[in-house]
Order: structure tokens, then sequence, then C-alpha cells
């Protein structure tokens, strides 16, 4: 079976039959999309699509009502507010202005698997108490506003960082609805944690996948980054920037490659995007950097 490019939710907004505005599309092969939209105001009503659908509003000041998978709501929406829509489910919603939000889609075809593993094959999307209008996540706000940061230097999330974000939303929605997903164990054992850096450290300039750093330690992918996490102190697609930030540093310093050739070495398409990326980790661009250092 062919798997789609992209999450069924994407290509509804994206074929315009709501009358949203989509200005931004970013894809992960599917496995998950980000999506920015100008929706007018009044009613959406759609039949359920095999999605979960977060949703944030980047303005705020809206009255918000509709049914998005747990009961009927009536809000006053706020900026930076937080929606749910359940998989499956004929949602509903009603805004009296026009607003700007974003969207992330998780496609049930990628994530229930992964999410069958962390709660020994339980996990349903019954998350009611968090589709029941807006809620809010310090935890998710972060996330949010990292993927759409990365992916404005970066361009599109590759699949380890869709993969890994994607693992931290839907955790903190487990524990947000209540969902008995197992806690986390501890970090990774040392032998672990030793195979797993230095496989990164191989394949800095691939698309390295959680997928295949969790098989590489026997571990389910969301286990796997949550115990990444608890070893390393930040998440594995955080310590993978910073190990690609390493070896630009000591390419820049040692050897007469160009900032494009360095770029292609540690997994970037374009000497823009190190320069982007570099930049906000050092705060000197990479020409600058290899001046510094040599004189």
């Amino acid at each position: 079976m062919t798997v789609p490019d992209r999450s069924a939710t994407a290509q509804w907004y994206r074929q315009g039959n709501c009358g949203y505005n989509l200005r931004t599309m970013k894809s992960a092969g599917g496995m998950l999309d980000l999506l920015e939209i100008e929706r007018p105001a009044g009613n959406m009503s759609r039949s359920g699509l095999p999605d979960l659908v977060l949703v944030q509003d980047m303005v705020g000041g809206s009255r918000v009502n509709g049914h998005l998978g747990g009961r009927r709501f009536d809000v006053l929406s706020r900026q930076g507010a937080l929606f749910l829509g359940a998989p499956n489910f004929s949602l509903t919603s009603n805004v009296d202005i026009g607003h700007r939000m974003r969207a992330v889609t998780f496609p049930l075809s990628h994530w229930q698997a992964i999410l069958n593993e962390a709660v020994d094959g339980q996990f349903n999307f019954d998350l009611a108490g968090v589709y029941d209008g807006t809620f809010d996540s310090p935890a998710i706000r972060s996330a949010l506003r990292t993927l759409w940061t990365l992916c404005a230097n970066e361009g599109p999330p590759s699949l380890f960082l869709a993969r890994a974000a994607g693992c931290e939303i839907l955790a903190e929605l487990c524990r947000l609805g209540g969902a008995p997903f197992a806690p986390a164990k501890g970090g990774l054992a040392p032998r672990a944690e030793r195979r797993c850096l230095e496989l990164m450290r191989a394949r800095l300039d691939e698309d390295l996948s959680l997928d295949e750093l969790a098989a590489e330690v026997q571990l389910s992918p969301f286990h796997f980054a949550r115990m990444f996490k608890q070893s390393l102190g930040v998440p594995p697609r955080v310590y993978f920037t910073r190990l690609r930030m390493e070896k630009a540093c000591t390419l820049l310093e040692q050897t007469d490659l160009s900032i494009t050739e360095i770029a292609l070495e540690v997994g970037y398409s374009s000497n823009q995007v190190l320069a982007r990326v570099f930049a906000k980790h050092t705060h000197v661009s990479p020409s600058d950097y290899r001046r510094a250092v040599r004189d």
C-alpha cells in the first residue's frame, strides 16, 4: 500500500473546500504536517478524517464554539490557545471573527503503533478531557514554537525532527488527557547511550530517523525519546544538531572545505541553511567563525 506524502487533513485544507486560505504547509513525509491558515468568520464542519489535529490560535479574541470530539464548548479564545480535534470524528466549529491559526496533524497510520507500544497496546486517542475546547500546555507551546522556528531555519521538518517532536507532544497530550501511558523508567543504560551517540556521529550527513536510533537499543521510539532526554538533558533532535555544529566547527577550523561542502558534510542542503543554524548556536556566521579561529 502506498503511504500518502501528506495527511488527509492537509489534503483537505489544500483543496480549499472550507474557504480557508492555506498560507504555509511543511510536510515530513506524511508523518506530520505543519499548516498555517487564515480562517474566515463563520461555521466549519467536516466529516471524520484519520488524523489527530492540534490547532493553535495565533491571534486570539474570537468566540469559538463547536464540537471537536469531547462535548460541545463555547469559549473566548486567546492568543496561543490550543485546540485538539479527535480523529475519525465529524468536527464542527464556529468563530465570530476571522483569525490566523497553525495546525499540526498526526496521521493515525504513522502514530498508532508508537502509542500502542507506549501503553501496552491500549492507546485509543480517547482524550475526551482535551477535546472540550481550548486548553493550555507550556510544554506543547514550546514544542510547537521550536518546530516552526526550525522549519523557518532549515525548511520542511526532517523525519528525525518530526518523530521526536511528535513523541514529545503526544506524551504531553496523554498526560493531560489522563491516558495510562507507561512512565519513563529512567535514562538509557551507559552502553545504549554510547551506541546511540556513536551512530549519531557516524551519520551526521544523513536524515537519521528516531526509529533507527530506538531500534539500535531495542526500545520503542516513544520510550527512547523520553529516556534519551533523561540521560542527555535534551531531546535527541537537539543533541543531533549540537553534534552537527561541533563537526562544522571542527571542519571550519581544520580544513579548507567551502561552506557549501561543510554544509553537505553535516547534513544540510545548502550553505544558507547551515549559516542560519550555525548563527543560532554560535551567534556568528561560519565565515566569521573561520576567520576568528584562524586569526
